[in-house]
């Protein structure tokens, strides 16, 4: 069974984000960029589950412009078998990415996709929603456990909702989006990082794909959030009462 992961390249979580003097986005150049951590969680499961011998191949598949081909490296470095570049300059929204990931599966034919629940980047949520309902797949979504059952070709998930723990009983193939105590990634050893850069990475275009790319949201302005005003001491509960009713209009 192959597997494949989705990973994809943003800002690394440890930088200050700023925003543009024409806040039509955030600034990008010169600005350290990473795997995404909910995509590092869902290649590290990947590969755990290839250990314990229940797959044979892991893919990583990164879609964007050529920097994304450090990314791939990252995840080859990592223990990935293969990497497969999707070339783009184009602004890829989950839909879109949903649609290419469904091409590039038709052609692999994974037994499990696996992707994190979201980008830091964006926050959407909704790449491996949507690509599940286009491949008609069962899907588990924000992943805490995954175990797999070769045998019976299923995928036993825990998912973790408002109300406590949900397992999922999925068939193969299926789509799992992960969650952060899933698991914790491993650090690419230096051996492994200099072996990844001779590594060829397979690139293909979404044209190549019958994919076309096209915007289905607009993005209308990028602002900070408002700066937060600094605390007051209340002398009494009637007072914080007070202000709590009058001033902050919460109660």
């Amino acid at each position: 069974m192959k597997i494949m992961v989705a990973v994809k390249r943003v800002i690394d979580y440890a930088v200050k984000i700023r925003v543009k003097s024409d806040k039509t986005g955030v600034e990008m150049n010169n600005i350290k960029m990473s795997m995404n951590p909910f995509c590092e969680i869902a290649l590290e499961e990947a590969l755990r589950i290839k250990e314990s011998g229940l797959a044979s191949e892991v893919i990583a598949v990164s879609m964007g412009s050529n920097q994304c081909v450090d990314t791939l490296r990252t995840g080859l470095a990592m223990g990935a078998d293969r990497a497969i570049h999707v070339d783009t300059t184009s602004t890829l929204y989950p839909l879109s990415v949903a649609k290419i990931l469904k091409a590039l599966i038709d052609i692999e034919k994974p037994g499990l996709l696996i992707l994190g629940k979201q980008a830091i980047d964006d926050d959407c949520n909704q790449t491996g929603q949507m690509v599940a309902g286009l491949l008609k797949w069962p899907q588990g979504t924000f992943a805490s456990k995954v175990v797999v059952d070769k045998e019976k070709q299923v995928a036993r998930v825990d998912r973790e909702v408002d109300g406590g723990l949900e397992t999922l009983c999925l068939d193969l193939p299926a789509v799992i989006t992960t969650d952060l105590r899933l698991n914790q990634p491993r650090y690419a050893t230096l051996p492994n990082i200099m072996k990844a850069k001779s590594k060829v990475i397979k690139k293909v275009t979404p044209a190549e794909l019958n994919v076309e790319i096209k915007s289905d949201l607009e993005l209308v302005q990028v602002t900070e959030p408002p700066k937060r005003k600094g605390g007051v001491i209340v002398s009494s509960v009637d007072e914080l009462i007070n202000k709590l009713k009058n001033e902050a209009h919460v109660i």
